[in-house]
């Protein structure tokens, strides 16, 4: 579903920067597993080319049970950008737990990875069927179908380090990312406003507005109740970009025509539907108008959702229902993982567990 806010599922299954300018001279190598890659160390004034074995690189085993830090950059068979690091971590960078290669992962990011040295640079080019059935572990996305047959990554190892090492660096760049991420935030919500008071004054709205910044338009009211958090909603929905009208996103295209049922109020879609949905009445029909800082904030999402965008989408509210109840001894909604929760779960996405 695209309104989770899991933009980062593929950065956490490997990750990396746009260094375009290491695409440049001689033909890629190949691995036995079929990777395409271009490997440069820098000399200090430049990159050359690195030699790899057949059978990768030797030193690896040596990283075995560390954390890799890296820029990403991840581009379609069009080269159209699907993530960039240093644009959508605010210029910090992914981290990777280094493992050993499985031969169920061969020709997939963890082999890729397992070639690159500390201060290494490289383009890697990689089959869209292999890498999302090795990697990703999901079926190739049909947008991603339709830009071409490979995906291209672009790294920049920043630094290899211990696991206590990276938990320490996490926490630091997490209160840094947060405090950056709020400034921007505050100014793009400022700009958006001013684009969305515009926008439905020139389409003759009569809109309301959530404190949060939200504004709903109620074109058919319900007559039903009102969402309560950890009420689940069914929603038919379809999301198109404020700026130029375009659909990204649809229950009609992306869920069979069914509407798509959540939590309301627990965090599992974009801040806007959370503001924005329990304003409404059970069967009532709405325009959302959602500032960009409630939807994909500065990172967007994959390649229809650019950074900053604002975001309308046309809503009806199909139904409101009582969550059922958790079995005895099953845990509530958790809150936001710690460090070591996060390097462990990034461990468990890479072996497949």
């Amino acid at each position: 579903m695209l309104l989770k806010r899991n933009l980062l599922s593929l950065a956490l299954a490997a990750g990396v920067l746009g260094l375009a300018s290491c695409n440049k001279g001689g033909e890629f190598s190949k691995t036995k597993s079929g990777i395409e890659y271009k490997v440069f160390k820098s000399n200090g004034k430049s990159y050359d080319a690195r030699e790899i074995s057949a059978d990768g690189d030797a030193t690896y085993k040596e990283r075995i049970g560390k954390i890799m830090a890296l820029h990403v950059e991840y581009r379609t068979g069009k080269d159209s950008i699907l993530f960039n690091s240093r644009k959508q971590q605010m210029g910090f960078p992914v981290r990777v737990p280094l493992d050993t290669v499985r031969a169920a992962q061969k020709g997939g990011l963890e082999e890729a990875i397992s070639l690159l040295q500390p201060g290494d640079s490289a383009v890697f080019r990689f089959n869209v069927d292999t890498i999302f059935a090795k990697s990703f572990r999901q079926p190739v996305p049909p947008f991603m179908q339709k830009a071409g047959k490979t995906m291209t990554m672009y790294v920049k190892v920043a630094k290899v380090q211990t696991r206590d090492e990276a938990m320490a660096d996490v926490q630091k760049m997490q209160g840094e990312q947060q405090q950056k991420m709020k400034e921007h935030a505050d100014q793009q919500l400022k700009a958006d406003d001013v684009k969305l008071q515009e926008y439905i004054k020139k389409n003759n709205l009569t809109a309301q507005k959530d404190p949060s910044g939200v504004y709903y338009v109620v074109t058919s009211a319900g007559t039903g109740p009102k969402p309560k958090a950890g009420q689940i909603v069914a929603v038919q929905y379809k999301g198109t970009l404020l700026e130029n009208g375009k659909e990204f996103d649809s229950s009609a295209k992306g869920n069979g025509g069914k509407p798509i049922e959540f939590p309301i109020g627990v965090g599992q879609v974009i801040p806007g539907w959370d503001k924005a949905i329990p304003m409404l009445n059970k069967g009532s029909k709405a325009v959302l108008l959602i500032p960009s800082s409630l939807a994909y904030g500065q990172r967007g999402a994959g390649a229809d959702i650019p950074a900053d965008a604002i975001l309308r989408f046309d809503v009806e509210l199909v139904d409101v229902k009582n969550a059922p109840p958790q079995p005895a001894g099953q845990p509530g909604q958790p809150n936001a993982a710690d460090i070591q929760r996060q390097i462990e779960e990034m461990q468990r996405q890479q072996q497949g567990k």
